[in-house]
């Protein structure tokens, strides 16, 4: 038993402060955007999330520049777009076009920063750090105030639950209700925005999108029920996550052996497994339920 254990978990595991930073993070970022994820599938806002991201990469990237700590450049800016996103773009497809406006002009500029942070700072690992997270590596004092942010976020979504559920699968019937579905709209992009900037600082500003959307999207093809979602979309962002710091952690032994693999890689992957497994699984209930329809008729 012991020596399977030592399989499972690289010597050191349980005892690196690391490891257990990134535990920390991780289920913090995974919970969030399991809650907040559902929302952005069920409200068509995939694209909003992943843009909310780029917002973010250029925000740190000019934080790399002026030495700033680079959740700040992650927050400050990926808000700003939110907000901008959201004032711009009244209807969906008004909201698209904005998006991706405000996006490649955001894009210019994170490409403009991280040019004079490589070749006028000399830090040349703020591209990757930014592009593709650095979970094992984020200072400890952060922790707390990122912990703060995610319950800060959970309370906001805990507030608009109901009625933000109201306008996100029937707005004109929420209108009728009286609720003021566009101070709902700007509160759920800020919620949306934080959740976003936060996973980018475990897993990088180009996958932190798929923390956000992969386990909803999963959670969403096993079940109708919206609260049902949420728990099934956490329950798979944590078993993710945290498959993906052990296996991050365990790659120090893999060939080449030495280098650890990125823990975005072995996140995204997992996340890739979940949804096809989800795939087969509904598609047999599918198939199981015609059958059982054509021989009772």
């Amino acid at each position: 038993m012991r020596t399977l254990l030592n399989v499972i978990f690289a010597p050191g595991f349980f005892q690196s402060s690391e490891v257990f930073n990134a535990l920390v993070l991780g289920t913090v970022v995974a919970v969030i955007s399991g809650v907040v994820g559902v929302f952005a599938v069920i409200r068509g806002q995939s694209f909003a999330g992943h843009a909310l991201a780029d917002f973010g990469a250029t925000g740190a990237s000019g934080a790399f520049l002026i030495g700033v700590n680079a959740l700040w450049g992650f927050l400050s800016v990926g808000i700003l777009g939110g907000a901008g996103m959201d004032l711009l773009g009244k209807r969906p497809r008004e909201r698209d076009v904005a998006t991706g406006i405000i996006l490649s002009f955001m894009l210019g500029i994170g490409a403009l920063f991280l040019y004079f942070t490589t070749t006028e700072k000399n830090i040349s690992g703020a591209p990757i750090t930014i592009l593709f997270g650095s979970i094992f590596l984020v200072d400890a004092r952060m922790i707390p105030i990122i912990v703060i942010l995610g319950i800060i976020t959970l309370l906001v979504v805990l507030f608009l639950y109901r009625p933000l559920i109201l306008s996100s699968i029937h707005p004109d019937l929420a209108r009728s209700r009286g609720v003021n579905v566009r101070l709902l709209s700007m509160l759920f992009m800020s919620a949306l925005a934080m959740t976003v900037e936060q996973s980018a600082i475990v897993i990088g500003a180009l996958l932190s999108t798929a923390l956000l959307i992969g386990p909803a999207a999963t959670a969403i093809r096993l079940t109708s029920s919206i609260s049902h979602a949420i728990v099934l979309s956490v329950f798979i962002g944590l078993t993710v996550t945290w498959g993906g710091i052990l296996l991050a952690y365990d790659s120090y032994y893999f060939p080449p052996v030495g280098r650890g693999w990125p823990v975005s890689f072995f996140v995204a992957s997992l996340i890739l497994v979940f949804y096809m497994l989800a795939q087969l699984y509904t598609a047999k209930n599918i198939r199981k339920k015609d059958m059982i329809a054509k021989e009772s008729s």
